[in-house]
């Protein structure tokens, strides 16, 4: 069993109430638009970092991570990537390589929008945490932490507070 924390668009700001909502998860993951270092070693001191880079990322954080990191969590398959689009929505590469092999779970981000979902299509459960730091238009900054349990992803919670 391991509990996963998931954040996205950062944007170079990392907020320290974070860092009590991972606290007892076993590892972090990032879906891109991280935005500096500072972000990256941060959460790096707090639990294991798995991360992608996004489209606003510099080379510094592309020389660490890739655009899209596909593992195994226990028993379900991940699939990590910044911009997928979602359910019914998907861009056409992801798309394709959903129709060739869907994992059992896709995060992204992009979009500053939380959304959790489960998609009958491709049999997979989407989660795209929304955006985490300050920048964008969203209103709200968020993230989530769930239980991967075997092949069960279950307890997941949301942490929002407002954007400022």
């Amino acid at each position: 069993m391991k509990k996963i924390g998931i954040l996205s668009d950062t944007h170079g700001f990392f907020d320290e109430r974070l860092e009590n909502f991972f606290g007892d998860c076993n590892e972090i993951w990032h879906a891109g638009d991280i935005g500096n270092l500072e972000v990256v070693n941060k959460i790096n001191s707090i639990k294991p970092l798995r991360a992608v880079y996004g489209n606003i990322d510099g080379q510094e954080i592309r020389n660490l991570y890739e655009e899209s990191l596909r593992f195994w969590c226990e028993d379900v398959e991940v699939w990590i990537t910044h911009i997928a689009g979602y359910p019914g929505r998907y861009n056409r590469e992801v798309k394709e390589i959903l129709k060739i092999k869907a994992p059992d779970l896709l995060i992204c981000g992009h979009s500053h929008i939380l959304k959790i979902m489960y998609d009958k299509t491709f049999d997979l459960l989407y989660i795209n945490p929304g955006a985490a730091g300050k920048s964008g238009f969203h209103k709200m900054r968020t993230a989530v932490r769930f239980v991967i349990d075997g092949k069960q992803m279950r307890d997941l919670e949301v942490w929002e507070t407002d954007r400022y």
